[in-house]
């Protein structure tokens, strides 16, 4: 179920969007833009926790389609990932790591290292979803031919809900995408259907606390009916 206590944000989602462009507008490579964005994730995420209280975290980190981007780019992401995976092993968060979507094209290492971490941050209170290698459509075929597979001859919404990935926290109470794209881009599409949509022009190395906070704020003044009157 959504969260209705009002102007309280309990599920934050983000579409890191703008790193390419961020670079591009300084004569940069396009994978200079992906490290410093790494660096601003890791940067909203520690205010979302420790400032804010969020309790539910979920970033946009790679999409089923991001494999499409030249090798190059698509080989650098892929050391972002491993660096970040390996630095959350070394240091004591007190976040639960959560990663949605497939992980087997990642190889067995990468893959066993991402397994690693979602078993030892599972006791922590609060929590970050890792989309990678995701797309809402895939989600929720999967979640459907699971059913199927486990004997369903009938899917309910209570079933899906239960049964995608995502499920593990509730639906996003609002998401944010930054760079200037209007559009969701196949994130959280079942999960998204209450959810607050804000849209920054701001691209993602250059979101600020400040602006976060100005969202959050923004989000708090918005009536949410939940298909009530």
């Amino acid at each position: 179920m959504p969260n209705q206590e009002k102007g309280r944000v309990n599920h934050i989602a983000f579409i890191m969007d703008g790193n390419g462009r961020w670079a591009k507008k300084r004569l940069m490579p396009r994978e200079f833009g992906h490290l410093q964005g790494a660096e601003k994730f890791k940067e909203i995420v520690r205010y979302c926790r420790s400032e804010l209280h969020i309790k539910y975290i979920t970033v946009y980190a790679f999409s089923t389609e991001n494999w499409k981007r030249p090798e190059k780019e698509v080989k650098a992401l892929i050391k972002i990932f491993r660096d970040c995976i390996e630095d959350a092993e070394r240091k004591e968060q007190k976040i639960r790591v959560i990663f949605l979507g497939n992980k087997e094209p990642f190889g067995e290492e990468m893959k066993a290292e991402m397994e690693r971490l979602e078993e030892k941050t599972k006791e922590n209170e609060y929590t970050l979803c890792v989309a990678m290698n995701y797309g809402g459509h895939a989600e929720i075929v999967d979640a459907v031919n699971s059913l199927i597979s486990s004997g369903k001859t009938k899917i309910t919404e209570d079933d899906i809900s239960g049964a995608i990935c995502s499920g593990v926290v509730p639906p996003p109470d609002m998401i944010v995408r930054t760079g200037g794209e209007f559009r969701l881009s196949n994130f959280l599409l079942w999960q998204s259907s209450y959810s607050e949509l804000f849209f920054t022009d701001t691209l993602w190395p250059d979101l600020s606390t400040s602006e976060v906070d100005k969202l959050v704020d923004e989000f708090s003044k918005r009536q949410r009916r939940f298909g009530n009157v």
